[in-house]
C-alpha cells in the first residue's frame, strides 16, 4: 500500500501555465491595478470602498522625489522594479490619502495623458508648494490667487500630470487633531534601526519611509502611525509626544512637579520640547499651530 503523501515528497517540477489562463489572469490583474477594479466574477455586486489616484508618469523615480519635495508626501515601502528597470508600482502617502503611480507601459495602455483628469490636493502653504513645483520644472497653468472657493493655483508637473493645488482650511477647535493630553505621535527608539526594520517589517508588516535624519524612519501599520529612530545613547522603547494647548504653561508645570524640560524647538508641525518626567521617562510635548 502506497502512502498518498509520497507525491508531496517528490521534487518540484515547474511547468508553464495554460496560455489562455495566463492571458485571462494578466488581463484581470491589469484591470484591478490600473483601473481600481475588483477581481470578482460578479462585477455588478462590487461596492466602492475607496478611491485612489493611479498615475502613469514618464519617470517614476524623479516623480517620487518631486511629490515628496513639493507636496510633503511620504514613501509607502519600496517601489516594485520591473526586469527592464522601469518602476512597475509605487505608493506615496499624502495626508490620509494614498497616491499610486507607475512608469508608462504602452503595451497595456498605461500612459501619461497631459489633457486628462486633474488631481486636487490641499496643502498648508499653497503659494510655497506652487513655487517649489515651478522651481523643479513644473508648468504653471494658473497662478495662485483667491477665488470664491478658496485660494489655489494649477500646475502640470514634469511628468505630464495636472494638479489643482488648494489652500487647506485652517485648523479649528473642532478639527481632527489631537486634543490637550492626547498622544500626538509615537517614536520607537532602538539601538539598530536596520535590524528593527527587518524584524518588525517581517513580523508585523510595518512599512517604513525615510525620515529627516539617516537613522530615522516613518512607520505605518495597522492602527499605527509613528516613527522609528535608531542609534546608541537613546532610551530604548517607545517615546511619546503629547499635545498641549499652551507649551510654555505645560513646561512650567513639568518643572514644578519634578520633571526636566529642554529648549523649545520650532518644527514644521508646531512648537515642541523634549522632557523627562519625575521618574526619568522621556517624552515630548507639542503645541500645534
Amino acid at each position: 500500500m502506497t502512502d498518498p503523501f509520497d507525491a508531496l515528497r517528490a521534487p518540484v517540477e515547474p511547468v508553464d501555465p495554460d496560455p489562455r489562463f495566463a492571458a485571462e489572469l494578466r488581463e484581470r490583474l491589469q484591470r484591478a491595478v490600473l483601473n481600481g477594479g475588483e477581481m470578482t466574477s460578479t462585477e455588478a455586486s462590487v461596492k466602492l470602498r475607496s478611491l485612489t489616484p493611479y498615475l502613469a508618469v514618464s519617470d517614476a523615480r524623479r516623480a517620487i522625489e518631486f511629490y515628496v519635495e513639493v507636496f510633503g508626501a511620504t514613501r509607502r515601502g519600496d517601489p516594485i522594479v520591473m526586469p527592464d528597470g522601469r518602476i512597475g508600482h509605487a505608493e506615496l502617502a499624502i495626508g490620509d490619502a494614498v497616491l499610486m503611480l507607475a512608469e508608462e507601459f504602452e503595451e497595456i495602455g498605461h500612459v501619461a495623458s497631459p489633457g486628462g483628469a486633474s488631481v486636487r490636493i490641499e496643502v498648508s502653504d499653497v503659494d510655497g508648494a506652487v513655487e517649489r513645483a515651478v522651481a523643479r520644472g513644473a508648468e504653471l497653468l494658473r497662478p495662485v490667487g483667491d477665488s470664491g472657493y478658496g485660494r489655489g493655483g494649477a500646475i502640470r508637473d514634469p511628468f505630464g500630470q495636472r494638479w489643482l493645488v488648494s489652500q487647506a482650511p485652517p485648523r479649528t477647535a473642532t478639527g481632527t487633531g489631537p486634543r490637550h493630553g492626547e498622544a500626538a505621535y509615537f517614536t520607537f527608539q532602538v539601538p539598530d534601526d536596520e535590524a528593527a526594520k527587518v524584524f518588525y517589517g517581517g513580523v508585523l508588516g510595518w512599512r517604513f519611509s525615510p525620515g529627516s535624519t539617516e537613522t530615522a524612519w516613518g512607520v505605518e501599520g495597522n492602527g499605527l502611525f509613528g516613527g522609528l529612530w535608531g542609534g546608541p545613547g537613546r532610551q530604548v522603547g517607545w517615546k511619546l509626544m503629547y499635545a498641549v494647548d499652551d507649551l510654555e504653561a505645560a513646561l512650567a508645570r513639568v518643572r514644578e512637579l519634578g520633571g526636566q524640560t529642554g529648549e523649545v524647538e520650532h518644527q514644521p508641525y508646531g512648537l515642541s520640547a523634549d522632557c523627562v518626567d519625575n521618574q526619568g521617562i522621556q517624552f515630548w510635548l507639542l503645541q500645534q499651530p
